[in-house]
């Protein structure tokens, strides 16, 4: 069994992140949001945990937010977890790992009352750059749809 408990070391460090935020997922509107700012990486525990802490703004606002990662070393697989300095609240965690380069995280959670899954996927990773997508999905998985677009450079 591979041991995945450092696939996050390359993002150890500070970025420069763009962020495109689609404003009411899941409601038939298609109105995204800009932010740009900085995405910094912390080790934690030798690697098998990072602590992420993000700030950008723009027209919109301002979002500031930490994710913790952990790493399962039993189930081979990290736990994103995510809170909004806005609320100060933990979003229910997306479990995955990484194949092939590339990061796949599913987890389950609500949006306006209503039960959704969540996928987040970190997609193009090199040594200066990233791109972190997220998707809401209400019909169970069968379609997705993007609300939260990242792209970090050094």
């Amino acid at each position: 069994m591979r041991d995945g408990s450092h696939d996050f070391d390359w993002e150890f460090g500070t970025w420069t992140t763009h962020v495109k935020v689609l404003r009411q997922p899941l409601s038939g509107a298609a109105t995204w949001v800009e932010y740009e700012g900085t995405s910094v990486v912390y080790p934690l525990s030798e690697g098998k945990a990072n602590l992420v802490e993000l700030d950008v703004a723009g027209p919109a606002g301002r979002i500031q937010g930490v994710a913790l990662r952990l790493f399962s070393v039993e189930g081979q697989q990290w736990s994103l977890n995510f809170a909004s300095m806005a609320d100060g609240l933990l979003t229910p965690p997306v479990i995955g790992e990484f194949v092939d380069g590339q990061g796949k995280f599913y987890g389950a959670d609500t949006l306006r009352g209503r039960a959704i899954l969540v996928r987040f996927e970190i997609l193009d990773v090199t040594t200066d750059s990233a791109r972190f997508e997220q998707s809401y999905s209400d019909d169970g998985g069968k379609t997705w749809e993007l609300n939260w677009v990242a792209t970090d450079r050094r």
